[in-house]
């Protein structure tokens, strides 16, 4: 679901069409007013009427809208990936498999996890994102973030929380292969531009996006880590600690490790 975006747009459709075929990609235009940017022909896109409301009770209701669309397309297909503008799934170009090569390997379970994966720039050292290239070949660090650890790969119709970050009644497995990068933050111009949407400042975001801001702080002023040497420990730390209020969904580890993408992943997305 997307309102207001003709950047990320094009990369998801780009890159998930790439990987499924755009005829089975699935984009809710939230809102009559939005048009389906150039460039994207071939992916299905479904407009619904824009609901105004702020941002607690917006979110959750986007998550049953998309649950139930999800629940749906369970009748025609094995599998759905249900995530936002700017998250990519992404299986370890290590193994040499396509995204649908992998997907069709994992064991049955009502749903599968990416390990996330919060990409922003290091404004000493890294300029605009061009994103007529490959983003992660302009970008080399991420904060490992249980929030986008999220349950995306669903295999039976659930109910999606409030941002989808958790499945009420499921618990969530974090798949060893699987890395789901979000690119809110990839560029700190872009991100300004979204902040000063007048829809998204209306229902409340304000805090939320001055809090996704502070990732760019996070990364100028971390020490990384090496990627490859501290997922295992990511995925362990994840799985392991659960906040007692949602034991259904990853905790936030302590420290906001922050690592080096290994360049394997630079061309993927």
């Amino acid at each position: 679901m997307v309102r207001n975006d003709a950047v990320f747009i094009r990369k998801w459709v780009d890159y998930y069409g790439a990987e499924l075929g755009r005829k089975n990609l699935f984009i809710i235009l939230d809102g009559h007013d939005q048009e389906m940017p150039k460039g994207c022909e071939g992916a299905n896109a479904i407009f619904l009427p824009k609901v105004h409301a702020q941002l607690v009770k917006a979110e959750r209701r986007r998550a049953r809208v998309m649950s139930h669309f999800a629940a749906g397309l369970l009748y025609h297909y094995d599998m759905v990936i249900g995530v936002d503008i700017d998250e990519f799934v992404v299986v370890d170009p290590a193994l040499g498999q396509t995204l649908a090569e992998y997907l069709s390997t994992l064991p049955p379970r009502a749903s599968h996890s990416s390990l996330g994966m919060d990409v922003g720039q290091h404004i000493s050292t890294e300029s605009r994102a061009d994103f007529s290239n490959p983003l992660l070949s302009q970008r080399k660090f991420a904060m490992l973030s249980s929030r986008y650890s999220k349950p995306s790969i669903l295999m039976k119709p659930v109910t999606w929380g409030s941002g989808m970050h958790r499945i009420k009644g499921h618990n969530f497995k974090i798949d060893q292969n699987l890395y789901l990068f979000h690119f809110g933050m990839v560029d700190q111009k872009q991100a300004e531009v979204r902040e000063n949407d007048a829809d998204l400042i209306k229902a409340g975001w304000g805090k939320h996006m001055e809090r996704r801001g502070n990732l760019l702080n996070i990364i100028e002023a971390a020490t990384p880590l090496e990627g490859d040497s501290y997922f295992a420990t990511a995925r362990k730390l994840q799985q392991n600690r659960r906040p007692i209020y949602a034991l259904n969904k990853p905790k936030m580890i302590k420290g906001d490790p922050v690592v080096r993408i290994p360049e394997r992943f630079s061309q993927i997305v």
